[in-house]
């Protein structure tokens, strides 16, 4: 035993180190294995979340931001702006949407005539007007809005929302990604992944036409040999893991195949749309005779039985990644904004203000916070040469409705032209951090360590937008 006479500086220095050690290791223990799924920092007033995103940059200026002077100056340089290089090159004069916008609903808010099923529900819709990115990129900018980052390896808000409430059914995945017909967005499965939180967190990527696949049990087999199957690789799974603890990967298949199981009978129940009555695939245009609208409205519906069925995050794409074609596939429209709109707009509008129209109906916007997302804004001239919109992360909206959102008003305002955001400016940190707060999470709070860091889904940034609250 050394006594206090013997106790040397390098003794002493040793022993301190050894004992932060143990300092440290006992408050990361307590502070990550004592965290209980299903726990809010404060009373909730959303239990799940409805993302629709649309990626390719969805034009602000030509859907939801009205700018008048854009229209009297259509045709004219923008002020400042002559000489001004964004993301493909030189820009041309300012250039005016190509269609009307119309005043909707009682608080008169105006809203393009290119989505007239939309604009029913601006009176529930809160608009974020003054959003911006940190890139003009479509792959790190769907990252960035998604996860706050625009690098791949950090957790999806829906990872971070399935990690922190964990599921409200036990039958279903937490989370779920519905890929529009046309293809993954861009940067694909980043967007719905799980970064460096443990494997179970990422969400389940299906479709209306693309169901999960292997459910169903093989012909040869009863149901009491594959119970006894499961029973014995459930015992064996369990013992490695009890010799291997700490690993999340091991965990999280086994959890994975738990589900599979639980899967086989509940999934292919919920996703059989067949159960819905005609009046409902009406309402959404599940038979419309345009292929990729149809597509997207049993997407739409899909969400909607997911949602009722209480999983706690459902993202729904509405177009994919880019093609060789600009705007072919996507929101995308750098060179025939017009044609390209024509062609994108119908196909979201029908459907989505349905699942809007379905989901008040049925009371679930008590529970269900819906937001609309897309990766950032677009250019108010048009590219030179073109008749189409460069990429502008200075300024975009977002949206949105439902569990603990104030209906009928906007946050933040762009400039006169839509080129910036100018008033209340907003970011995706501050998105996220209100959508946290609406599920009863303190977006400071909610944490995982990794790499020597306490991480969080709103980096270092992020305010609650306390006036689009109820």
């Amino acid at each position: 035993m050394t006594s206090s006479l013997d106790l040397t500086r390098r003794h002493f220095l040793g022993q301190m180190t050894t004992g932060l050690t143990g300092v440290a290791l006992s408050r990361l223990l307590t502070t990550d294995l004592s965290a209980t799924p299903g726990a809010t920092h404060f009373a909730p007033k959303a239990k799940q979340v409805l993302q629709i995103f649309c990626p390719g940059a969805a034009s602000h200026i030509d859907l939801w931001d009205h700018k008048p002077m854009l229209e009297k100056f259509d045709g004219t340089p923008m002020p400042g702006g002559e000489n001004e290089v964004s993301f493909q090159g030189k820009n041309g004069n300012l250039m005016r949407p190509p269609w009307a916008f119309t005043r909707a609903g009682q608080s008169g808010k105006m809203i393009s005539s290119m989505l007239p099923c939309m604009a029913r529900h601006v009176d529930d819709m809160a608009f974020i007007h003054s959003m911006t990115s940190r890139t003009n990129t479509h792959g790190p900018g769907c990252i960035n809005m998604n996860s706050c980052f625009t690098r791949e390896g950090f957790p999806s808000a829906g990872s971070w929302v399935s990690y922190a409430l964990g599921s409200l059914n036990e039958n279903l995945p937490t989370y779920i990604a519905i890929q529009d017909l046309r293809g993954e967005p861009p940067n694909g499965k980043a967007n719905w992944g799980n970064g460096f939180l443990p494997t179970q967190f990422q969400a389940v990527a299906m479709a209306a036409q693309q169901p999960l696949r292997n459910l169903s049990r093989p012909a040869g087999i009863s149901a009491d040999e594959e119970k006894a199957t499961r029973d014995f690789l459930q015992r064996i799974n369990a013992e490695h893991a009890a010799a291997h603890p700490g690993n999340s990967e091991l965990q999280a298949r086994m959890a994975a195949y738990q589900m599979a199981a639980k899967m086989q009978l509940t999934a292919p129940q919920v996703s059989d749309l067949s159960a819905e009555p005609q009046h409902v695939h009406d309402l959404y245009g599940t038979g419309d005779s345009n292929k990729l609208k149809a597509a997207y409205a049993r997407n739409c519906l899909l969400a909607r039985r997911f949602l009722e069925q209480g999983v706690r995050y459902v993202s729904l794409y509405c177009a994919s990644r880019a093609s060789a074609v600009d705007g072919l596939l996507n929101w995308d429209a750098h060179k025939t904004l017009k044609a390209d709109y024509e062609r994108h707009c119908p196909i979201f509008d029908q459907p989505t203000a349905a699942l809007l129209t379905d989901l008040k109906q049925r009371g679930m916007l008590d529970d269900v916070l819906v937001v609309w997302c897309t990766e950032f804004g677009r250019m108010p001239t048009h590219q030179e040469g073109t008749s189409g919109r460069d990429h502008n992360p200075d300024a975009f909206t977002t949206w949105m409705m439902g569990a603990g959102v104030k209906g009928g008003v906007s946050h933040g305002e762009t400039d006169d032209f839509g080129r910036r955001a100018a008033v209340d400016v907003a970011t995706v940190y501050d998105f996220y951090a209100t959508v946290l707060h609406l599920l009863g999470l303190d977006h400071e709070k909610l944490t995982y360590y990794h790499n020597g860091a306490r991480r969080r889904l709103t980096d270092v940034h992020g305010h609650v937008l306390k006036n689009i609250l109820a």
